[in-house]
């Protein structure tokens, strides 16, 4: 009797020390997830204080962040599995889905919820207004993207025909057109932060109207993903999700100065100053989310910007391409 009672004190002895094990093995699991991002801006604060602040770690994910240029390479990106995740205008899994994608590209996430592109005019303008654009040269956004769209959307508001009012040029490259504009072309240039405080502070340009606040309420830039990934990875995408939403409540509660001290890494050339200036023009703005849910009426506001320009190739049901069941979740939390 006594040898059958330590031999059960053994066998539970050793389960006591196998059961930490197991848990801790558990809760070591790993996802890495790569995400591409349209460009790299100040625009994605939240982003990268997921990253600076550990809540990527926190929900044991190991996420890769790799700036993809331009929507037309990151959808590439995307479709290809170059990357899981991408960091892009909404629009692009309209453009993805009405080609008749079998495997169509889901929105699950809302970063920013406003243009965040800044109207920069070569000479210093005491008072501005719209209409001192007519007969100028405005050098734009890629045709199709949601810079250029939301850029036509606010000149029509204000009485400006962008074919027949303006010198309209949109045939420089989304990389490039800053370069441009600093090299003489255009009087007028749509800019994304840190660059157009920078051209500012170095006098190669002047801030002189926001498209954000002209614009209204977008999903600008969401987290998307092949719906197929989605469905396989599920518990990785509420965990990206839930990460997301806790560095964008960081965000809305911490000053233009905390954001700018923990992102700084991010934009090691851009000083200090700067970042936290652009980060306060965003947060005056309300161009971040507060949370991850992308609002139907933002859906619908997107598709009539997208009809404005002549670019919708046809109207999509919000529940077709956009999946709010992890957001909801995470903010339910």
């Amino acid at each position: 009797m006594i040898k059958k009672f330590k031999w059960i004190l053994s066998i539970l002895a050793v389960f006591i020390l196998i059961v930490p094990l197991i848990s801790c093995n558990k809760q070591e699991e790993t996802y890495t997830l790569r995400v591409g991002e349209v460009t790299h801006s100040i625009f994605y604060a939240p982003q990268y204080v997921a990253l600076s602040e550990g809540f990527f770690e926190e929900e044991g994910l190991d996420v890769k962040v790799q700036t993809t240029w331009g929507g037309d390479k990151t959808m590439t990106a995307l479709l290809s599995d170059g990357v899981d995740i991408a960091l892009v205008g909404a629009e692009t899994s309209i453009y993805v889905y009405a080609q008749g994608a079998s495997d169509p590209v889901v929105n699950f996430a809302q970063l920013t919820q406003t243009d965040g592109t800044f109207l920069v005019s070569r000479e210093k303008i005491e008072s501005f207004s719209w209409d001192q654009l007519k007969d100028t040269t405005f050098l734009g956004q890629r045709k199709g993207g949601m810079p250029q769209m939301v850029g036509e959307y606010v000149l029509k508001q204000h009485d400006i025909n962008p074919q027949k009012d303006l010198n309209l040029i949109q045939n420089v490259d989304f990389a490039n057109i800053a370069n441009a504009f600093a090299s003489g072309t255009g009087d007028y240039v749509q800019l994304f932060e840190p660059t157009a405080s920078i051209f500012e502070k170095e006098g190669r340009g002047y801030i002189v109207a926001s498209f954000g606040e002209e614009s209204g309420s977008v999903p600008y830039t969401t987290y998307m993903s092949k719906q197929s990934f989605i469905k396989e990875n599920k518990e990785a995408i509420e965990k990206f999700t839930r990460a997301i939403y806790k560095a964008q409540q960081w965000v809305d509660t911490h000053s233009a100065e905390e954001v700018a001290k923990s992102i700084q890494p991010q934009f090691e050339d851009t000083s200090l100053d700067i970042i936290e200036t652009v980060v306060e023009r965003y947060k005056a703005q309300q161009s971040y989310a507060k949370t991850p849910l992308l609002p139907e009426e933002a859906w619908k506001n997107l598709q009539d910007i997208m009809d404005e320009a002549g670019e919708l190739p046809a109207e999509v049901n919000y529940s077709e391409l956009v999946n709010t069941s992890f957001a909801e979740k995470v903010i339910s939390e």
